[in-house]
């Protein structure tokens, strides 16, 4: 029965710190409590009957899916998120091939990648306003409907003028799924879980960058570059259908908690034939809802202007930078270096997707572990008992919590790892041994993966009602320099030689790395007076 969001659910409730009158089982002490005798008064025990009830009713969950619902729904953005790095990496053993069959240079080809990445920068920016007002399930329809069509469209591409628009079309569809995803997260997840949501998801959606150039090779060796294309519009397919069957809305203004009746476009199909579990409450086509104005495709842009996450932003652009040139380089440098063919040069990139997988992880689990002790010196600080839970759901709203510590406090060592393996990286490239120069790639993607998911979570944490649209931003910043990097590697290469290029780029992540400890000194500070500064306006508006 459809009703309160309170009726028909049992909701734990947490233990209060307040003057010592609430104990860990919710029970209350007070003298609002009348003391009775049990049966067993033999054994002077005695226990509290609350006639009274609480000031405070029981807090609803964050959300009510199951841990098994919620991992449902994060392979399945995470399957999303995994088209945008396989598209791109997908392509990068077909240069030479596509270069020969479009009969342009491979200069022009390379700079299909540019396109792509500028695209891949600006289109999460265009589609995210659409998710964090209409909800994330439509965009992910619209966004993979496009990729489809543009994946269609380069199989059967005959010219380089077409190839560099399609190649477009598809960075705009498939690049927008990660910050959508990201979206869901924030959707679903509390501060606590969202750190090992956000390495998972980063470590799922890595595959591509694993896998996709060794498909890539094998591909174009056998059956030509096209046949790339038309593997990746069965792949998208496939996920388009789980995403139409599985995937229901979860923009909490649409979809609540997980307890709102979902109608429309905003049901999945599965629901058709299963009712939706956890119903509470009727879906309200009255609620109030932002309007989609042209300002709404400018608003994320405001993020740049607020310190703390500016430089977050920025200082995570600059290593997607750095990690982009080296992997957009590797293909022309290998081929020089090494003399190898498509298959082979396809392996190559393997080192380096599989430290995308395993710093994406190893970020999520330490983000996890970091958020427990911060958590563990915030209740020792405020003298706060063992076992205690506070009475908020989600502890980073408490004031003087610092969630920028909780995030970043192990982000020193990964800057340090990946500074010193770019710099040993330029010193390995030479014609004699391609093993250190894949060994040191393998450690840069781990190192650089594990800074884009500290990232990436602190940003959701930052703006958790408009984790979509920060998102976007971030993915702004990052493709945006990302392009321009990989624009003037192969210039940077002829003039300064392999070795002084990436030596030049270590010193560069060496210089913003103060990025880093700016936000972990003063994050907190900015953070809190842009949340005053949002309620007094706020205030004024009601």
């Amino acid at each position: 029965m459809i009703g309160s969001p309170y009726s028909g659910r049992r909701h734990s409730m947490p233990a209060v710190i307040k003057d010592g009158a609430i104990n860990e089982k919710g029970e209350d002490k007070s003298i609002n409590s009348i003391y009775t005798i049990t049966p067993e008064e033999s054994k002077s025990q005695l226990s509290i009957v609350d006639e009274i009830p609480s000031a405070e009713p029981p807090a609803p969950p964050y959300h009510v899916f199951t841990e098994r619902r919620k991992m449902l729904m994060l392979f399945i953005v995470s399957l999303g998120g995994f088209f945008s790095p396989l598209s791109s990496n997908i392509y990068f053993p077909a240069l030479g091939d596509i270069s020969e069959d479009l009969h342009v240079s491979a200069d022009l080809v390379a700079l299909t990648i540019t396109v792509y990445m500028a695209v891949q920068g600006i289109a999460p920016s265009f589609w995210a306003p659409f998710a964090d007002i209409y909800g994330r399930r439509v965009v992910f329809i619209g966004t993979f409907s496009v990729y489809l069509v543009a994946n269609v469209a380069l199989g059967l591409v005959d010219n380089f003028i077409a190839l560099m628009i399609f190649r477009g079309l598809q960075a705009a569809g498939s690049a927008a799924t990660i910050s959508i995803g990201s979206g869901v997260i924030g959707d679903i997840a509390t501060s606590a879980e969202r750190g090992g949501y956000v390495g998972i998801y980063g470590g799922v959606r890595m595959l591509g960058q694993s896998i996709g150039p060794v498909f890539g090779g094998i591909l174009t060796q056998f059956l030509g570059f096209r046949s790339i294309f038309w593997s990746l519009t069965i792949l998208g397919a496939i996920a388009l259908f789980l995403i139409l069957f599985f995937l229901p809305e979860t923009l909490r203004s649409v979809a609540g908690n997980g307890t709102v009746q979902l109608t429309g476009i905003h049901k999945p199909f599965l629901y058709h034939f299963k009712p939706q579990p956890d119903v509470e409450t009727a879906a309200d086509p009255n609620r109030p809802r932002k309007k989609l104005t042209v300002a709404a495709f400018f608003d994320p842009l405001r993020f740049l202007f607020e310190k703390d996450v500016f430089a977050t932003l920025l200082f995570g652009g600059i290593v997607y930078t750095i990690w982009s040139m080296i992997t957009s380089s590797t293909t022309t440098l290998f081929r020089e270096l090494y003399h190898i063919e498509d298959l082979v040069l396809g392996l190559a990139f393997l080192p380096n997707g599989a430290g995308c997988v395993i710093g994406s992880y190893a970020a999520g689990m330490l983000m996890d572990f970091d958020y427990k002790r911060t958590l563990a010196e915030y209740h020792k600080k405020h003298s706060i008992p063992e076992g205690k839970v506070l009475s908020k759901s989600d502890i980073k709203n408490l004031a003087d919590f610092s969630i920028e510590r909780a995030r970043l406090r192990s982000a020193p060592w990964f800057v340090l790892l990946f500074v010193g393996t770019v710099a040993a990286y330029g010193l390995s490239l030479t014609d004699e041994d391609i093993d250190r120069p894949l060994i040191l790639q393998f450690f840069i993607s781990s190192a650089a993966t594990a800074l884009f998911s500290i990232n990436s979570a602190l940003t959701i944490d930052l703006y958790p009602g408009a984790s979509a649209s920060a998102t976007a931003v971030n993915n702004l910043i990052r493709c945006s320099i990302g392009a321009v990097g990989v624009a003037i590697v192969e210039p940077l290469l002829q003039v300064l030689d392999p070795q002084w290029t990436f030596i030049m780029l270590s010193g560069v992540a060496l210089v913003a790395s103060p990025l880093l400890f700016i936000e972990m000194r003063w994050g907190q500070r900015w953070r809190q007076e842009r949340e005053a500064r949002l309620a007094r306006r706020q205030a004024l508006n009601v």
